[in-house]
């Protein structure tokens, strides 16, 4: 099944849907210095991400491709585990471009344009995260059954989406999911109520999740070559 793909429909955006991208950005890059990896922000600086508007999908293809090949395709919400494996095959990431409504900045379970863009693509700048996302996507083409699809699901949630790493002796963001939310960032790296384990395959393809909550228990990654090796592992032994 091939992905449908949308335009951006850029002049469809009010100014109350630019003034929402603002606000978010103005909260979150302030907290960002302070919380999010260094590869994040690397990222950030490299694709010259607008503060004030939301960004043109196409202008952050111009800067983003020539980094690591990935580029961002507009979708008008949720596509198939295997379209979404397809799409990140082939160093395309499936993006949607509504924001969220006013009234709900601190948290939205389903993704928007915010999460997708602001939390997201900054890490495609990285070779290593990129070659992992994609290596991640063939992976996931080669599932044989339902039970492989959930368990690569449960890598990505844990990894991409709500993924913490250690920075010399401090925890940092850098799954979408915690860049892109006010409330749940920081609750990530300081309550008592997270339960925050050191990285494995086997307990994290294990582990069930809650999308409509702040994510009781996350995983700590050391660099971004063991999510690459995770998944390799996990290709090897798939059968």
């Amino acid at each position: 099944m091939q992905t449908q793909f949308i335009d951006q429909d850029y002049a469809s955006y009010s100014p109350e849907n630019h003034s929402v991208w603002e606000e978010l950005y103005g909260r979150r890059i302030g907290e960002l210095k302070r919380q999010a990896s260094s590869t994040y922000l690397s990222g950030l600086d490299a694709l010259e991400i607008y503060a004030d508007r939301i960004p043109s999908l196409e202008d952050i293809n111009h800067r983003l491709g020539p980094i690591t090949g990935w580029n961002s395709r507009a979708v008008p919400g949720y596509i198939p585990a295997d379209e979404f494996f397809a799409c990140l095959a082939e160093r395309v990431f499936p993006t949607t471009t509504t924001i969220r409504p006013k009234e709900k900045l601190e948290y939205l379970p389903e993704p928007d344009i915010f999460h997708d863009v602001f939390g997201h693509i900054p890490m495609h700048a990285d070779p290593v995260f990129g070659d992992f996302l994609q290596h991640f996507g063939r992976t996931g083409l080669e599932a044989k059954n339902e039970q492989q699809v959930t368990e690569l699901q449960r890598l990505f949630w844990f990894t991409v989406e709500f993924g913490l790493i250690r920075e010399g002796d401090e925890l940092k963001l850098y799954g979408s999911g915690l860049i892109s939310s006010p409330g749940e960032g920081e609750h990530s790296l300081v309550s008592n109520k997270v339960d925050r384990r050191e990285f494995k395959l086997a307990e994290i393809i294990a582990q069930d999740f809650d999308i409509d909550v702040y994510q009781p228990i996350l995983f700590i990654i050391e660099n971004y070559q063991q999510l690459f090796d995770a998944v390799d592992e996990y290709h090897g032994g798939m059968s």
